[in-house]
């Protein structure tokens, strides 16, 4: 059920509040994601700039003094090595980095908006840094301290896993469940009323100062001369 009652036709965009999505932009996803496909998204092109891409640029562009720049990505998949081969995100994405492939985290969908933040994937020596910092008994309690008032805080912990204990480490070290990750990530849902408001611009910046915390334990292991430089 749509969560817009504008008159607007499927087509035409929708007016955007200043560093506010709209309804529609949770619309446009549910029905991109009932036709993922090349003639859909032609006829709703305007509606995608209107509803949904307009807005994060608004949203990140707020955002920027304080977190600095951030990358909103394109909406086309790459589907040149995958077995799904339909063209289009069904989220659009918005992303500030504060370290290799690590930082702030914002998208919108069908499911309604969400925040992020943490280290999406990282190079093997750069994850064998990060897996030697939540061993050390200096840092790795902090860590799960830090995750786990997260949580407290109605963050989600993601990220992929290995099925077993990583090369190296036993499997009933005290913090197998965080050895484990490849990424990690925490995410937190943006209600709908907020989302679509100018209200947004104050809540995604509260989420992502209450995750910094988990940026700054990453920062030496995956961005270790920035660590040095400190």
């Amino acid at each position: 059920m749509p969560r817009s009652d504008s008159p607007n036709s499927p087509g035409s965009p929708t007016p955007a509040p200043l560093a506010g999505l709209t309804p529609d932009a949770f619309d446009f996803y549910e029905d991109l994601e009932g036709d993922n496909s090349k003639g859909f998204w032609e006829a709703h092109k305007e509606r995608y700039l209107g509803s949904v891409r307009r807005p994060m640029e608004a949203l990140v562009a707020a955002l920027e003094p304080e977190f600095g720049p951030a990358k909103v990505y394109r909406p086309h998949r790459d589907v040149r090595f995958s077995n799904d081969t339909t063209p289009y995100k069904t989220h659009q994405g918005a992303y500030v980095a504060t370290g290799p492939a690590c930082g702030w985290y914002t998208e919108v969908g069908a499911p309604g908006m969400r925040v992020g933040a943490g280290f999406y994937r990282a190079t093997p020596p750069n994850l064998a840094r990060v897996r030697a910092r939540i061993d050390d008994e200096r840092h790795g309690p902090r860590l799960a301290a830090i995750l786990t008032d997260l949580t407290a805080a109605g963050w989600t912990v993601a990220g992929d896993t290995v099925r077993t204990a990583p090369r190296g480490y036993p499997r009933d070290h005290p913090r197998i469940d965080l050895l484990r990750h490849k990424a990690l990530s925490v995410f937190r849902p943006v209600p709908d009323d907020v989302a679509c408001s100018p209200a947004v611009v104050d809540a995604v910046a509260a989420a992502w100062r209450e995750a910094t915390a988990l940026l700054d334990w990453l920062r030496d292991p995956l961005w270790p001369e920035e660590g040095r430089r400190r």
